[in-house]
């Protein structure tokens, strides 16, 4: 993995965990979204991704969010290496099929 994206995704994992611990789950997802779309082809950090997101979702009493990443981080670890929609955040509120537009940062990172 390139040193650039692996310094991308750890610090998205981190500022993640800072924000959950914080109980600023709202802030936590936008970083979660971020390491989602820059994990989608590694499938642990991908499930943990949606792990994290699990937990953001119940910290917001969000059932929808909690039950939507339940099965995600299944696919996560069992299809991330076949497909995965590009781009795509993650989050329970959006389609798991549906690929999405890739700020030009990150599609840089992903090159």
């Amino acid at each position: 993995m390139q040193v650039e994206l692996r310094k991308a995704i750890d610090e998205a994992f981190v500022q993640a965990q800072q924000e959950l611990r914080a109980r600023r789950s709202a802030e936590a997802m936008v970083w979660l979204e971020r390491a989602h779309i820059l994990t989608q082809r590694r499938p642990w950090l991908h499930a943990r991704s949606h792990c994290l997101m699990l937990r953001a979702g119940w910290q917001q009493g969000d059932v929808r969010e909690v039950l939507g990443q339940m099965p995600r981080i299944l696919a996560a670890l069992l299809f991330s290496r076949i497909w995965v929609p590009i781009g795509n955040t993650g989050r329970a509120r959006v389609s798991a099929f549906q690929p999405m537009p890739i700020s030009k940062e990150l599609r840089r990172l992903l090159e």
